[in-house]
């Protein structure tokens, strides 16, 4: 069974990350949605609130698996038994970053592959971040992201005012 890790923050997860595990379900037997601790990053939302938050967004995605994860992402795509690793592209701008990156793994272990899934380009321009700005000033985010997630979302509002 080949098994792909898809690996990242998703804080929140939007339409574009959603596009790209649809694909990489495509590909592989298995896609592991992996949430990312990231000690250097104050999260957005709670890592448990992404992980609840994806598990509803990926309904009827049956060879799709949510899951977290602390500290290296080659470490944790060994000790699950995967042989690949997703990463989405969005514009040219993110290849060199993610190259390093996949450069990176490749040098700590050799056996684990990236593959680069790029995603629709009605989706090029959405981020995390960019979500997260129209959010805090009110713009509509309905269109960015998923129904779980513009749901939860404007209920955090709702309660925090």
């Amino acid at each position: 069974m080949k098994i792909a890790i898809y690996p990242g923050s998703f804080d929140p997860i939007t339409k574009g990350h959603l596009d790209i595990l649809k694909t990489g379900a495509e590909i592989f037997d298995k896609v592991i949605i992996a949430v990312a601790y990231n000690s250097a990053k104050k999260g957005f939302l709670p890592v448990t609130e992404r992980v609840e938050l994806i598990r509803k967004s990926i309904e009827g995605l049956d060879n799709v698996e949510v899951d977290s994860f602390d500290g290296l992402t080659i470490e944790y795509a060994k000790k699950k038994g995967a042989k690949v690793l997703i990463r989405g592209l969005r514009a040219v701008s993110d290849f060199e970053y993610e190259l390093q990156l996949s450069q990176a793994n490749s040098a700590l272990c050799e056996d684990i592959r990236t593959v680069f899934l790029t995603t629709k380009p009605k989706y090029n321009f959405i981020s995390s971040s960019t979500i997260k700005e129209i959010y805090v000033n009110n713009g509509d985010i309905s269109k960015f992201v998923s129904e779980p997630v513009y749901k939860y979302l404007m209920d955090l509002k709702k309660n925090t005012k």
